[in-house]
């Protein structure tokens, strides 16, 4: 499994490999207390910094691929998503730190950005393409179901967040040879009316 930062592209969204020119209007989307509610770590405020100079420094170590979403809509940025926890030798990689601003959110955006990443990382020769979210964040479990993820179980205790609270993990993937099913899945609601 090779990847390589490329920029992504396709009707809905354009996914641009992250760069120092991104943090203010980044910064101006990550103000939402709410988006961060239930993350390991916070990025809005006096932790937008921090957040978007670690994105930056595990890009440049080679151990995550960060991009700026951009909705070709209207040109904006709309929000991040990333690959991160890329093992090559095992081809394997989590697809994660997504986040959207709230009017993107429920639209076609985050389907377009998982058709894009998944589509590069099973073109890049992954096996497995892993997810996980907070056990109390329905919503973007309920979004990893509708994708065609496999539900694969939670690890209790599993990481302390910025609260100082300890996350109960939920785990989901796609299997390569899962992946042409959950493909036409995203395609086909990609082909749905008001995509944004």
């Amino acid at each position: 499994m090779r990847l390589e930062p490329v920029v992504l592209d396709n009707h809905i969204v354009r996914l641009e490999p992250l760069r120092e020119d991104h943090r203010e209007t980044l910064r101006e989307i990550a103000q939402d207390p709410d988006m961060w509610a239930l993350t390991t770590i916070r990025g809005d405020g006096e932790h937008f910094d921090p957040w978007f100079d670690l994105m930056l420094s595990n890009q440049t170590a080679g151990n995550q691929i960060s991009h700026a979403v951009r909705r070709k809509s209207d040109q904006r940025l709309v929000g991040h998503t990333a690959f991160l926890s890329i093992f090559p030798e095992h081809a394997r990689l989590e697809i994660g730190w997504t986040w959207y601003e709230a009017e993107a959110r429920g639209t076609g955006v985050n389907p377009a950005c998982k058709l894009l990443l998944m589509n590069r990382a099973f073109q890049a020769g992954a096996r497995r393409v892993e997810l996980k979210t907070h056990g109390l964040n329905q919503r973007s479990q309920n979004a990893m179901l509708k994708m065609g993820a496999s539900r694969e179980g939670v690890l209790r205790q599993h990481t302390k967040t910025w609260r100082g609270d300890w996350r109960d993990t939920v785990f989901f993937s796609v299997l390569e040879e899962e992946w042409p099913r959950v493909r036409a899945s995203l395609e086909a609601r990609l082909e749905q009316p008001r995509q944004g």
